[in-house]
């Protein structure tokens, strides 16, 4: 562990909300992605914040725009510091100004038009996150790389293969670790062709040979002077312009990262990261005493279980489940489960007042009889008895009443209702 200090308190940690959401879509119809329900108990924006809290970054700037309600209530609700700390987690909505009339462009813009608040806080030094990344990371080691190299950027960067490199920014390094290069999504051979790390550094830093690619974590220290220069135009998104322009005038040095991270854009990857969660041997594990993840304190009571059978399993509290089933799957906090059978699948819970529903509706929950297998079951959800839903071979996307298909994998949308005997797809 780097030593806390005071250097670390010099911080000012800004959080991206998030845009659209749409490859998360349906969880993003009603919230924001970092705002979307995570590993049972928590939501992703919990992430973020609890890294840079055991890293003793506590004032956070959070910016938002679009379905940002639940994420407010979340963050007001959640991160409360005492009266001798100066932590905080400051919401900063999109707004209008006399300044700026629009609303935030992208990553960059969103920073650029909080510039005079940022300008305000105490430090020099300014730690740009994402708000839907699964990682764990001690942000004062991009402190130490920027003090050691004298840069004025430190961009996380995490060894990935050719395949996995076209899905995010690749960046280019010389000997010592200086950014000399940055490319946005490099698909093609073609594309990424040079952006490999030489034998020497890869050596150096032990990266295996088939994950010769740098990958941009989407975590960025500036100086605050670095910052200003690297907005000082109107570039709207920090992957596709602000960073590859930014190469050739600032010291960009890369910081290495080792342990696991994955992006939460996807269905895909949302479902996928759960599943890594359920591996005997896990690569991320939330049972890391010596480093919490925080979320919202709820006083739930323990889950009650009756006549139940459970394998690899995340269970989260509050929850009513009897003569019931489960295998590979995580279970939200307040489910109801009536005598179903429920295997891969992800749960999100329930809400302490369920949306009123017509008095013929299946009560919230899972009814007896029924078989989930390959989904992901929105908050609220009422499914009625003897229901199916199961993964259908060679339909990759899809949609119909109560449902939809991304990338194989069923998901039944916030508060729907699945009448007895429905069968999905």
């Amino acid at each position: 562990m780097v030593e806390r200090g005071d250097r670390a308190r010099d911080v000012i940690v800004v959080i991206l909300g998030g845009g659209r959401g749409t490859r998360l879509d349906p969880l993003t119809r009603y919230r924001s992605k970092p705002a979307v329900p995570f590993a049972g108990k928590y939501r992703l924006i919990d992430i973020p914040i609890s890294n840079a809290i055991h890293s003793g970054m506590e004032r956070m700037l959070l910016l938002t725009q679009y379905n940002s309600v639940s994420l407010h209530r979340h963050i007001v609700s959640t991160y409360k510091f005492d009266m001798f700390s100066d932590g905080f987690v400051q919401i900063l909505a999109a707004r209008q100004t006399p300044e700026s009339e629009r609303w935030f462009q992208g990553t960059a813009d969103a920073v650029r038009q909080n510039l005079p608040v940022i300008s305000d806080q105490r430090g020099e030094l300014v730690l740009i996150l994402s708000g839907d990344h699964l990682y764990r990371m001690d942000y004062r080691t991009l402190v130490s790389d920027l003090e050691q190299h004298a840069a004025d950027v430190v961009l996380a960067v995490l060894p990935c293969s050719a395949a996995e490199i076209g899905e995010f920014g690749a960046v280019r390094v010389d000997a010592t670790g200086r950014i000399v290069e940055f490319r946005e999504k490099p698909a093609t051979a073609e594309a990424r062709a040079g952006m490999e790390v030489g034998p020497e550094l890869a050596r150096e830093r032990g990266l295996a040979a088939d994950r010769r690619y740098l990958a941009s974590m989407g975590i960025y220290l500036f100086r605050r002077p670095a910052l200003h220069d690297a907005l000082a135009n109107e570039f709207s998104d920090f992957g596709h312009h602000v960073l590859p322009a930014a190469v050739d005038r600032l010291h960009v040095q890369a910081h290495f990262f080792a342990g696991y991270w994955r992006d939460i854009g996807t269905i895909r990857s949302f479902y996928d990261a759960h599943m890594d969660l359920l591996e005997p041997a896990t690569p991320f594990d939330f049972h890391d005493a010596g480093w919490p993840f925080y979320t919202h304190p709820r006083y739930l009571p323990g889950s009650r279980l009756t006549n139940c059978s459970f394998y690899r399993t995340l269970l989260a509290g509050g929850a009513i489940i009897s003569d019931s089933k489960f295998e590979e799957s995580v279970v939200g906090i307040r489910t109801i489960v009536r005598g179903a059978t429920v295997r891969r699948t992800l749960i999100l819970g329930g809400d302490p007042h369920h949306p009123v529903a017509a008095a013929d509706a299946p009560p919230i929950g899972i009814g007896a009889g029924s078989v989930i297998e390959g989904a992901i079951i929105d908050k609220n959800v009422r499914i009625g008895r003897d229901v199916r839903i199961e993964p259908a071979a060679g339909i990759r996307e899809g949609s119909g009443p109560g449902y939809v298909i991304r990338d194989g994998i069923v998901v039944v949308p916030h508060n729907t209702i699945l009448p007895d005997g429905t069968r999905i797809p």
